[in-house]
């Protein structure tokens, strides 16, 4: 009898079979497992969400067969909230770090902390997130990292092996993963370093560490369709709205070609673009939005190559 059947038997958790196809609307039919009951760590689902079938694919598999995903792709593109949604969908724990310069290996690990005790005080260890969600059915999500720091990404590096258990060398402790337990992580760069100047703080990886990821999917910026399907059902658009975010999402585009061609710095995300749509509709104003979104934000210089592309999707003046 397998572990995985042990703890069944015991009924310590129990899933289903169900098709991708049909929960998430992609084109490959696998059988993934759902969990038939959910707790306090489960994403709450987002029925408007629209999934990009590679990356849905990449993160099945990674829950499925226990392989370990990376996601790269430019900011607000949905990494972690296509995660999430996933997990929602599944009625998988998830978990979500950001990787930034503060966390440290403490922070992961755990440390000796004084609690009180029948009115005593005494020394106890307390357990990071790695050792918790390690030995529980979790997906544990690390954002952002390409920016954590040395100490941390190698405290890391073990766990993902696929069979790789995590010692606690203050406890003298050896832990062995949870049969359910997932990792992923997600970055704006793919390890090598920011060669576009616009992600600072990010570092190169080891590569020997990048080694041990199973899967590599890149989530940039969609089709101008499927672009404006997710922002229309994210405001829950009328009509008259959704040409407005087609021309939104047609500036983006202008924006990003900009910015390859070294024309301007600053991309406007599919984030962008929501948070616009969301402005207009308080201020029923598109140029107003505009700015309190996203021109405010911008180099002076580049303010009127922004208003051409403006132009250009709108056929107005700003």
């Amino acid at each position: 009898m397998t572990k995985v059947e042990a703890l069944k038997k015991d009924n310590l958790f129990e899933t289903n079979e169900v098709s991708s196809k049909e929960l998430f609307g992609i084109k490959t039919d696998i059988k993934v497992p759902q969990f038939v009951n959910k707790n306090e760590y489960c994403p709450l689902v987002d029925e408007n969400y629209v999934f990009d079938d590679e990356t849905t694919l990449a993160i099945l598999l990674g829950l499925k067969f226990n392989k370990r995903v990376f996601l790269q792709g430019l900011h607000g593109t949905g990494k972690s909230s296509h995660i999430e949604q996933v997990c929602a969908r599944l009625n998988w724990p998830c978990i979500r770090i950001n990787l930034d310069s503060h966390v440290s290996r403490i922070d992961l690990i755990g440390k000796d902390s004084i609690v009180l005790k029948d009115n005593k005080q005494v020394t106890e260890f307390q357990e990071g997130i790695l050792p918790w969600a390690f030995q529980n059915n979790v997906a544990l999500v690390f954002d952002e990292y390409d920016a954590g720091r040395p100490d941390v990404m190698f405290v890391i590096q073990r766990v993902l092996e696929t069979d790789g258990k995590l010692t606690l060398l203050d406890q003298s402790k050896v832990l062995s993963p949870h049969p359910y337990f997932r990792i992923f992580a997600t970055a704006n760069t793919v390890g090598l370093g920011d060669t576009s100047g616009i992600y600072h703080g990010t570092n190169q990886i080891n590569q020997g560490q990048m080694d041990r990821w199973n899967i590599i999917a890149k989530l940039n910026y969609l089709e101008e369709e499927q672009e404006i399907e997710i922002v229309s059902k994210k405001i829950n658009s009328n009509t008259e709205e959704k040409k407005l975010i087609k021309s939104m999402v047609q500036m983006a585009n202008l924006s990003r070609k900009g910015f390859e061609q070294k024309d301007v710095s600053i991309v406007m995300s599919p984030r962008t673009i929501i948070m616009w749509a969301e402005n207009y509709k308080i201020l029923n104003d598109i140029k107003k939005s505009l700015s309190l979104t996203f021109l405010n934000k911008c180099d002076e210089s580049e303010i009127d190559i922004y208003k051409e592309y403006f132009q250009r999707a709108f056929g107005l003046n700003i």
